[in-house]
């Protein structure tokens, strides 16, 4: 169902309806995560990569150039969901993120590891009831933001965002399916 425009209303205007503020609030919150938790990191890599590291998923040597990386690809993904530029493949990106953290946290919890999950800086061991109060919260949180993600990947246009600066306030909402 298209979103009516005021009759004065300037020609491709259109009214932002609730769904377009709910892609604004996702594309701020998980930008803003995942932008924070990179810039959180990016000030110690090494201890970056003592975090990833500590999961034991990945071979020693990939897990360091995995740990140095995380927070640069956290920041440019925040920054582009925030900015809203290339909202879709940023989102897809994010998602992809909160799907590998929601896997190495259940992995670490699985094998009985006690470690903070590092998403905000830290890492590493930690004592095994902070661990275990801590997993399912995390996992919880991760959840959210990969829901939050999905919206985005589905409805990447968004209010306030350079995409709809460039192209346009244009949606899958404005299409006419019964057009031929």
């Amino acid at each position: 169902m298209p979103t009516s425009a005021p009759a004065n209303a300037p020609t491709g205007w259109r009214a932002i309806g609730w769904r377009d503020w709910v892609g604004l609030a996702a594309r701020l919150v998980l930008g803003g995560v995942l932008f924070v938790a990179g810039a959180l990191k990016v000030t110690n890599l090494p201890s970056s990569a003592l975090a990833v590291r500590a999961y034991k998923i990945l071979q020693y040597d990939l897990a360091g150039m995995v740990g140095y990386a995380l927070p640069i690809v956290e920041m440019v993904v925040g920054l582009l969901l925030i900015t809203g530029l290339f909202t879709r493949w940023s989102a897809a990106v994010g998602g992809l993120l909160m799907v590998a953290f929601i896997i190495g946290i259940s992995s670490a919890w699985a094998r009985g590891l006690s470690l903070d999950c590092g998403c905000f800086g830290g890492g590493g061991e930690v004592e095994l009831a902070r661990a275990i109060a801590a997993y399912p919260w995390e996992i919880a949180r991760d959840l959210g933001l990969l829901a939050l993600a999905v919206w985005l990947v589905v409805r990447p246009v968004t209010p306030y965002s350079v995409e709809t600066r460039l192209f346009g306030p244009t949606s899958i909402d404005d299409i006419d399916f019964d057009e031929e």
